[in-house]
């Protein structure tokens, strides 16, 4: 479904990714993982066409992203950003249905596929005709997730979207995404920087570091061999407890 050749990209002197090629299968979740500034979020930017990359090639479906198809195959990638990204003058129906409405959707439509992703996302339809501020950190999540459905794309691109949660409102959220992701099979990039989440949600890891990426497979493949000293190093970093047998 996406496809990167020899993707690179800085910004004034900064290198932020280094030449890097790689393929992330359809219907399947692809977790970019890695410590702050190695280049996730970039990466994820250029995919969806937000900022081009200085050398290299980005295929959609083997379409070449260009900045004149952009547009049209940015409406196929849905786009999730951390806390929702919501505009605070619009409801959550306003958030949800923007594009749509902007595509010229018929009102009763919107509203119909609004109510449709609410139910999906288990959003409580009451909080439909709230504002961002009166919402929960969770609840904008979930709108922005229904925004970013709301097109049905055939691609989901989330950029650490459960970051600024607190761990039972995450915890919830994670089984939902893993829920929705296997009902739709939709092809999905996502950036986290943890790892049990990387495990929960992927069915492939890709870790990078200082713009490369040092491996790329199973989770299990990482822990048990991996290519490079740095990768044993950010599992151990995780500090996930060991409760023993009991």
């Amino acid at each position: 479904m996406l496809r990167l050749v020899d993707i690179a990209k800085s910004f004034g002197t900064r290198v932020v990714l280094r030449p890097m090629s790689m393929e992330i299968p359809a219907g399947k979740t692809t977790a970019l993982l890695g410590p702050s500034g190695c280049g996730k979020s970039t990466l994820l930017r250029v995919v969806a066409g937000l900022i081009p990359p200085d050398q290299g090639q980005v295929f959609f479906d083997g379409e070449v992203v260009t900045q004149q198809n952009v547009q049209k195959l940015r409406q196929k990638m849905g786009f999730v950003l951390q806390d929702g990204g919501l505009f605070p003058h619009l409801t959550a129906l306003g958030n949800a249905g923007l594009l749509a409405r902007h595509l010229g959707w018929e009102v009763s439509r919107v509203n119909a596929r609004v109510e449709e992703l609410a139910d999906l996302t288990r959003l409580p339809h009451d909080v439909l005709n709230r504002f961002p501020h009166q919402m929960s950190g969770g609840q904008r999540q979930r709108v922005g997730i229904m925004r970013a459905l709301m097109l049905d794309p055939e691609v989901m691109l989330l950029d650490e979207p459960m970051g600024a949660l607190d761990p039972l409102v995450r915890y919830d959220l994670q089984n939902d995404l893993k829920e929705i992701f296997c009902s739709l099979q939709k092809t999905v990039l996502l950036v986290t920087h943890d790892l049990g989440e990387a495990d929960f949600l992927g069915d492939d890891v890709v870790l990078l570091k200082d713009g490369r990426i040092v491996q790329q497979g199973a989770l299990e493949d990482l822990g048990n061999r991996p290519s490079d000293p740095f990768v044993t190093d950010f599992i151990r970093a995780q500090r996930i407890p060991n409760f023993g047998s009991n």
